[in-house]
């Protein structure tokens, strides 16, 4: 272990900001705990459904706001591509070979996703296994898909972003909910919040990496103004305090992002800037530095498997004949909170092992002579460009 800590400090880069990784880090790793929290599948005649916690334990709604972490993990792609399209600028590399290699690195672990599950619900299928188990385990394992769909449409649109003030976006959601809640206008009109909604954060990211937002005075502002604004949209408009879709309810803050979802997410990014100094001074320490650089090397593998690893540990539950508390039961008071929780370590090993079966997916980039080359050329980028500074 050791020996792999100094390998992995004697690898990065003297300027790289360690605090960056570490903010995707926890943002993912919040997405994987809130997944495990609020996702339950109860056993039910031979079936399995889905159900939420938030359901039947509304008080829980503030677990919400510490794991739906997606604003913070947008900022900081926001900031990773513009500070990557500009290096590839300077370098002379083409907006399509950019692109090109920022894609692989999203695709190839989503194909070995899809070609395993592919097998997996034919298996469950002609083993008679009920189409509706089998469509709620496709729903849990795809549904996340949506997120590195609309992250893929925000980096082709980088060079876009880069000239776009982040009100522009946020107007956009606001103009939106009013006429859908305000004016009873149709439904649909809210998808374009699917794109209008996480642009905000990632106009921030893309203005970061111009050197915005260097001022604590601008990260509280971001915290005080969108946790403000939250709370009255909670409270006088009718907006659910759960920052996640929970099933049963008129309206979800996430499917499509509404409003509040928005601007709490403002405030979470405010949070993410205040913490990058003492994440700077964390992270000096090789082991703790380790443990982020470990989890941003695979962190599509675990953003994409986490699903599984839950799915596999309940289908296993139960070869115990009977419902499992925390697992086959309804997520309906105290005691399947303290058995969830306690299931959570199985869930991390399970994880574990799909994480060592499908990381290579992963990193077969690395032996992409052009994508190599590319990345090449941007470090070599953005250390000239240091330099004029």
């Amino acid at each position: 272990m050791r020996d792999l800590v100094r390998r992995i400090e004697a690898a990065t880069p003297p300027g790289r900001d360690r605090a960056v990784d570490a903010l995707r880090a926890l943002a993912i790793l919040g997405v994987v705990l809130g997944h495990w929290l609020v996702t339950a599948l109860v056993a039910d005649s031979g079936t399995l459904r889905g159900a939420s916690p938030l359901q039947h334990l509304p008080e829980l709604a503030p677990v919400s706001w510490v794991l739906q972490t997606l604003a913070v993990f947008y900022l900081v792609g926001g900031h990773v591509a513009a500070q990557s399209y500009a290096a590839a600028r300077i370098s002379g590399t083409t907006y399509g070979r950019w692109f090109g290699t920022r894609m692989a690195r999203l695709c190839r672990p989503v194909v070995a996703l899809l070609v395993v599950w592919t097998v997996v619900a034919g298996v469950m299928l002609a083993s008679g296994v009920g189409l509706d188990t089998v469509r709620v385990l496709g729903k849990l394992v795809l549904s996340p898909l949506w997120f590195l769909l609309v992250f893929a449409v925000l980096t082709a649109a980088t060079p876009l972003v880069t000239r776009l003030h982040p009100l522009w976006p946020l107007a956009v959601v606001l103009h939106v909910d009013l006429v859908r809640f305000g004016l009873d206008g149709p439904e649909r009109l809210g998808w374009i919040n699917v794109a209008a909604g996480w642009l905000v954060p990632y106009c921030l990211g893309a203005a970061w990496a111009r050197g915005g937002l260097q001022r604590r005075t601008t990260a509280w502002a971001l915290v005080l103004a969108g946790a403000a604004a939250t709370t009255g949209l909670v409270l006088w408009a009718g907006y659910p305090a759960a920052m996640v879709g929970v099933p049963g309810a008129g309206i979800s803050n996430l499917n499509p992002p509404t409003l509040a979802a928005v601007t709490f997410g403002l405030a979470q990014c405010g949070a993410a800037l205040l913490l990058l100094e003492p994440l700077r001074r964390a992270l000096r320490r090789p082991a703790a530095w380790a443990a982020v650089a470990l989890v941003n090397l695979s962190a599509m593998t675990v953003f994409l498997w986490h699903q599984t690893a839950m799915i596999t540990v309940t289908a296993t539950g139960l070869l115990a004949g009977g419902p499992l508390p925390g697992l086959h039961t309804v997520p309906d008071g105290g005691g399947w909170v303290l058995a969830r929780l306690a299931w959570l370590p199985v869930f991390a090993v399970a994880l574990t092992v799909c994480w060592a079966a499908f990381w290579p997916h992963e990193q077969k980039r690395r032996g992409s002579r052009g994508g190599t080359r590319v990345v090449r050329e941007q470090r070599a980028a953005r250390a000239r460009a240091k330099g004029r500074t």
